[in-house]
């Protein structure tokens, strides 16, 4: 179980050790202590030292492997391609903030105009038809 803090105390189940992911993915276990040196990867760490991989570096382990394997990506772009992923990521969540508060003064804006028939006190037409502008106030 998590603490909500990321990384935080997880039952001992929810970990591997670096013998059996290397299995899992057919590579040896010094390639996954290459990408550990590269920072690709960052696997928690018992009291005792060893690696335990968990299931977010799992996840980023196969995104790496898939690059290299598959698309032949040297390890510098697989870098590139991760710190862009998570550009990407953090982009999203503020596009998406930004729309919830859109969306919020959009709704605001819509439920005062229902109630209110004519155009505010400073609002002026600069000819029939023509939007509203804001007289200076």
């Amino acid at each position: 179980m998590r603490d909500g803090s990321g990384r935080g105390k997880a039952r001992r189940d929810d970990f591997v050790l670096i013998g059996v992911v290397a299995d899992r993915f057919g590579v040896h276990p010094q390639t996954l202590r290459l990408y550990e040196r590269e920072g690709l990867i960052c696997p928690p760490r018992s009291s005792g030292n060893t690696r335990l991989y968990d299931r977010e570096t799992v996840e980023r382990l196969e995104i790496i492997l898939t690059l290299t394997r598959d698309l032949g990506v040297n390890l510098a772009g697989v870098e590139v391609i991760l710190d862009l992923r998570a550009r990407l990521s953090r982009m999203e969540g503020e596009v998406e903030r930004l729309m919830d508060a859109f969306r919020s003064v959009a709704a605001e804006h819509a439920s005062r105009a229902a109630g209110r028939p004519t155009p505010p006190q400073n609002a002026l037409a600069l000819r029939p038809g023509a939007p509203l502008a804001r007289r200076p106030v």
